[in-house]
């Protein structure tokens, strides 16, 4: 069951080894493999986290992950902006762990296509985190990962 501290193992600064694939939803097997360093901290005492992304990756840009915890449904909904796309917050991905992993996930649109959005949060409980995006253009029924991030505390 999901509480308003599920993310407090994100807390804190953190290095990240991320890889994005360069495609999505075209079977593309290349992938860039770049760094980022991740700052969280808490928001709205406690039901809420705020984490700032940064790296040098395509130019360099800034990201910043909203996550809101409702404690009447139990689940989250994490919202993501970034300077590439500085007026357009995406849609939340809503979700809640369950046996130490969390999966969020919502309906948007790639290329003008409808499609589904899944993040899942894994190895939280050790020192060394993992999130995955992955789409799908078919419901859900299958699913490509086309983003992963493993993390490192700083310090």
């Amino acid at each position: 069951m999901s509480d308003a501290r599920d993310f407090d193992f994100l807390l804190g600064t953190w290095t990240s080894r991320q890889r994005r694939r360069r495609k999505w939803l075209a079977g593309s097997e290349e992938w860039d493999d770049f760094e980022a360093t991740i700052d969280a901290r808490p928001i709205l005492d406690g039901l809420g986290t705020v984490e700032e992304f940064r790296t040098d990756y395509a130019g360099g840009f800034v990201g910043v992950t909203f996550r809101f915890f409702d404690p009447a449904s139990g689940e989250w909904s994490i919202y993501w902006a970034d300077t590439r796309y500085p007026a357009r917050l995406d849609p939340p991905v809503v979700g809640s762990f369950s046996g130490g992993v969390g999966v969020f996930e919502c309906d948007d649109s790639f290329e003008g296509r409808p499609i589904r959005v899944r993040y899942t949060w894994s190895n939280v409980a050790t020192p060394a985190p993992r999130w995955e995006q992955a789409f799908s253009d078919d419901g859900g029924t299958t699913w490509e990962t086309n983003w992963v991030a493993d993390f490192t505390r700083v310090g």
